[in-house]
């Protein structure tokens, strides 16, 4: 392992021969100084401003939709997957992609675990117990489903180049026998109310990555931690801000101030990182929503003068996933075939919908300009310490 001596924590020596790093408890010592507080400050500002934004939304849920997909596809992406926003949401409108199925489960799995532990919030705080529930429909059925789902490990894991071992590990975490110590002083410190509350959320983050409580899927339950404490603060109305984009681009920088907290006790540098990918990704979440927002209420506009409700049900529809069949209209708004066909084609012809595919059985329609907000790449602020 690469750390000697650390601030941090204390590096133990087992029997076996390796080193491994066990973090104190939190909180740490925090150096208030202008940087800090001004990325904090800058932090809230944004935050504030996406919650304005997002409490315009007539239907706040169809607008997570596509945000939530961004955020699994980003996240997983970290860990290899190679899935695009747009094929996991046509996947989610009943249409066949060309995509790797583990991919495509692997991101599912994430949407289905930040869904549970979302709903799970309104009747049991975050705890261990909810972070293993969590584990456990992430990892459940796909690649790494060996690695004891929804339960903490009881054998050794390291962070090291592909090959290492774990005498050649980069990072060697807690030993099993330590690791329920540590997690119950984590467990402790989840419930904190002490310092602001982005601070507590970048504290936790890096000692849940620090702890790598699990066998696999540590990165992305770790991400989605920072959702669920979001939520569970009331910072957002609904969760519109994610990391994992921010993360994902400057990725070594991620890894490697991650890093620096275990190895030197470099808290600030990790702690300023975070506040500006608060800042750039709520920023960017703030820009696609209003732009969201703008184009559904120009169509909305559109159809004003239609004699049904259907074209403004459908476009209410397109904000949530800008995917979509004849077959699928008629099942969702419960008409039939030929009155849901008949409107795609007066969407069509507004151009709100183009066709993107003609195939044999179904005819794929997409909200084009939805999708390019959603696919476009993430404007993030590269990170200066």
């Amino acid at each position: 392992m690469d750390i000697v001596d650390s601030p941090s924590g204390k590096v133990i020596a087992t029997k076996t021969g390796y080193r491994s790093f066990i973090p104190n408890s939190l909180p740490p010592q925090i150096e208030w100084n202008t940087e800090l507080v001004n990325a904090l400050s800058k932090a809230d500002q944004v935050i504030g401003q996406l919650a304005s934004e997002g409490g315009k939304l007539p239907n706040p849920h169809l607008l997570l939709r596509p945000f939530i997909t961004r955020e699994a596809v980003l996240s997983s992406r970290i860990e290899g997957t190679q899935a695009t926003v747009g094929e996991v949401l046509a996947h989610d409108a009943g249409i066949e992609v060309k995509r790797n199925p583990d991919d495509l489960q692997e991101v599912l799995n994430y949407i289905t675990a930040l869904d549970y532990g979302l709903a799970r919030l309104a009747s049991l705080p975050l705890s261990l117990r909810l972070i293993k529930e969590v584990h456990e429909r992430l990892m459940d059925g796909v690649r790494g489903a060996h690695a004891t789902p929804g339960e903490f490990r009881s054998s050794q894991n390291w962070i090291g180049m592909a090959g290492s071992t774990i005498m050649t590990a980069k990072y060697v975490p807690p030993t099993p026998d330590a690791l329920m110590s540590c997690l119950a002083d984590f467990e402790e410190f989840l419930h904190d109310r002490s310092l602001p509350s982005l601070i507590h959320i970048a504290l936790c983050h890096y000692q849940f990555e620090a702890i790598h409580p699990f066998l696999d899927g540590n990165g992305r339950v770790g991400r989605l931690l920072i959702t669920l404490l979001l939520m569970e603060r009331k910072i957002l109305p609904s969760p519109l801000l994610y990391l994992s984009a921010f993360f994902e681009v400057s990725r070594d920088e991620y890894y490697r101030y991650l890093f620096n907290v275990s190895a030197y006790g470099s808290w600030n540098e990790w702690l300023i990182y975070f506040a500006n990918g608060v800042v750039a990704q709520a920023s960017d979440a703030l820009s696609r929503a209003e732009r969201i927002n703008t184009l559904i209420a120009s169509w909305r506009n559109l159809v004003l003068d239609s004699s049904s409700s259907l074209p403004a049900k459908m476009v209410e529809y397109l904000a949530g996933n800008p995917f979509i069949t004849i077959k699928k209209a008629a099942e969702l708004f419960g008409v039939a075939f030929t009155t849901a066909q008949n409107t795609i084609q007066k969407l069509v012809g507004l151009n709100i919908l183009f066709l993107q595919e003609d195939r044999k059985r179904q005819r794929v329609f997409c909200a084009i300009k939805i999708l390019e907000i959603l696919e476009e790449p993430a404007r993030t602020e590269r990170v200066k310490v």
